[in-house]
């Protein structure tokens, strides 16, 4: 046996979707975790309900690595349907953890197997018909524990924490792990060289959580009031969460009436649109949604993007076009959400990269919509939002809600009823509202999609139109400034980085081998800070996940063109979240920039 290869693994379960695998993946997931030692699970799951192939990665790095790796240390073969090209996957010197009945014969010679007998130790060791099949996943938890010495202790916590909701099902999954564990320590001994170690000082202070369970938080902190929803992958945990929530902290303690309004919708044109109608009443509204159901949210977000109506919409991208591949991650949507409608339109777009923003962009999403009065997207994607991450607890916010230029009754009585609902009084672009049931005989306006004058009066004057579109333009270069600025790391190197979402994680890694500056761009539209970065560095490139290369195509629009040869483009597309090595790679080879 090799060196001891200490806390620096990727494991790979691979199994059956609907099969109870991803409860046992968290289990192991939460022990390591509680060893103090940082992890960063990655679930490839199917489109359907049960039955195709389903892949974690967990992968554990002393460093808190967080993105994606494409070499795997550890494989649990729990799917004979996959055997063959899983075991593919696992680098030489590898584990591979095996169903006892899955042939062998002319499999690889240079990794070390480890038969399990899972089915007849299930059959003979679990006496629940029902929960047979789930609690078979948790031998393999058990079989783990005793390959990577991983205490019993927090193997426990790991389960105690998974059930936390349903604790009369700790016993009998303790019970199923026990019996994986016992397995390895009477037939097993040790062939490989991984093994885990409890560490201190690196995930104190931290918790596990998915993107779009931070993103419920940050909404619920930002003071929603109205959600209209439909479900769709990926995005349908986030409003699961949200109800969740809100059934906790949003309830009135003497009456017990909800003070938040969910309504889950027939289609996502009806979610957005009443969205749409909650956000022009005065509440605080959202929607979420992804994949197609964008496409149907064009109409109406034309119409508050003209109308000048504040509403949230949570978007997670995914692969498409079309159907796509619903349940894989991509950042393929920046360039359609940015313009989203026919006719001349630019929405503020905020970019989260970790699950912090996510909780905060969600949050503060609402004070731009009402300050700017418009949609405000958050742009999220499948990874992030449906993966847990390690990341400091949330801050509870220190500021008021800003609900932007609002005119009271006493407002009115001061300007004597003389207002218009679409001129630009401050110059920044941004005009005056009033809200549904202001008590002055002032206060009402038409609000239309149609063509409007200042004084929201219906006109298809050339000059009235013309003279709208150039003030809707101006705030949104008001709106550059006041959203979140790009975040900055530079050396004075000659090569630079440009990301966004969660291509973070592997842009943080890959520089751990690679010289390179970097700039994390964090909204839309643009800030001037990033013709400064490309100006400073003799090439620049974009890293995302999509074919076309989309934020590549918007920075090089921004810049001015003797910068715009300096631009070049790395793109990742695949559906699988991008590792760091597909940043390393191509830089190398086209830069041969120094470690």
């Amino acid at each position: 046996m090799t060196e001891p290869i200490v806390n620096d693994l990727t494991i790979q379960a691979a199994t059956v979707n609907g099969s109870g695998s991803q409860t046992a993946n968290l289990v192991l997931t939460r022990a390591i975790f509680h060893m103090g030692i940082p992890v960063a699970p990655k679930n490839v799951f199917p489109s359907n309900i049960e039955g195709l192939p389903t892949w974690y990665q967990l992968r554990i790095t002393p460093e808190g690595h967080m993105a994606r790796s494409d070499k795997v240390d550890i494989l649990i073969a729990f799917n004979v349907a996959t055997w063959r090209e899983d075991l593919k996957t696992v680098r030489p010197g590898g584990v591979v953890i095996h169903e006892e009945a899955f042939a062998t014969a002319d499999a690889r010679t240079d990794v070390s197997y480890y038969a399990v007998p899972f089915a007849k130790l299930a059959k003979s060791k679990i006496q629940s018909d029902t929960l047979r099949k789930q609690l078979a996943n948790m031998i393999y938890v058990g079989v783990v524990a005793g390959l990577l010495g991983i205490p019993w202790e927090a193997v426990e916590h790991g389960v105690k924490r998974q059930f936390l909701a349903k604790p009369k099902a700790v016993p009998v999954n303790l019970d199923a792990i026990k019996v994986g564990y016992d397995y390895w320590q009477d037939n097993f001994s040790k062939q490989d060289p991984y093994r885990l170690e409890p560490m201190t000082g690196v995930v104190e202070g931290k918790v596990l959580v998915e993107g779009n369970q931070a993103a419920a938080l940050g909404a619920l902190m930002g003071g929603v009031t109205v959600v209209a929803w439909y479900p769709i992958t990926p995005s349908s945990s986030l409003c699961e969460y949200l109800i969740a929530y809100a059934d906790r902290f949003r309830v009135d303690p003497k009456t017990g009436e909800k003070m938040i309004s969910v309504v889950q919708a027939e289609d996502e044109l009806a979610a957005v649109g009443m969205a749409i109608g909650a956000g022009w009443a005065g509440a605080r509204a959202m929607t979420s949604t992804s994949g197609p159901g964008i496409s149907l949210m064009a109409e109406f977000s034309g119409l508050a993007y003209y109308a000048e109506v504040p509403v949230v919409i949570i978007y997670f991208q995914r692969i498409g076009p079309s159907t796509g591949l619903p349940t894989r991650t991509s950042q393929a949507d920046l360039g359609f959400v940015y313009t989203l409608s026919h006719g001349d339109t630019k929405h503020l777009v905020l970019l989260p990269g970790t699950v912090a923003e996510c909780y905060e962009f969600a949050r503060d999403a609402f004070d731009h919509a009402d300050r700017f009065q418009t949609p405000v997207f958050v742009l999220s994607d499948l990874d992030l939002g449906m993966n847990l991450w390690m990341t400091p607890e949330f801050q509870y916010p220190e500021k008021n809600f800003d609900r932007g230029k609002v005119l009271s009754k006493d407002d009115l009585e001061r300007l004597a009823g003389e207002w218009a609902r679409y001129r630009d009084v401050d110059g920044d672009g941004v005009t005056y509202r009033t809200l549904p049931g202001t008590d002055h005989p002032a206060a009402g306006y038409f609000t239309r999609g149609s063509g409007h004058d200042e004084m929201a009066r219906y006109t298809e004057g050339a000059d009235a139109y013309a003279r709208n579109m150039d003030r809707l333009a101006r705030k949104l270069e008001t709106a550059r400034h006041a959203l979140p600025p790009p975040l900055v790391d530079e050396s004075g190197q000659k090569v630079g980085l440009i990301a966004f979402g969660s291509t973070h994680a592997a842009v943080v890694e890959a520089r751990e081998a690679i010289s390179v500056d970097y700039m994390r761009v964090r909204a839309l539209p643009l800030s001037d800070d990033v013709a400064a970065f490309v100006a400073r560095h003799e090439q620049v490139y974009v890293v995302e996940q999509n074919r076309d290369g989309q934020l590549y195509d918007l920075v090089r629009l921004a810049l001015p063109p003797d910068l715009v040869e300096r631009m070049r483009s790395i793109r990742h597309y695949n559906g699988q979240p991008i590792p760091a090595a597909a940043i390393i790679e191509p830089l190398q080879a086209r830069e041969a920039v120094p470690a």
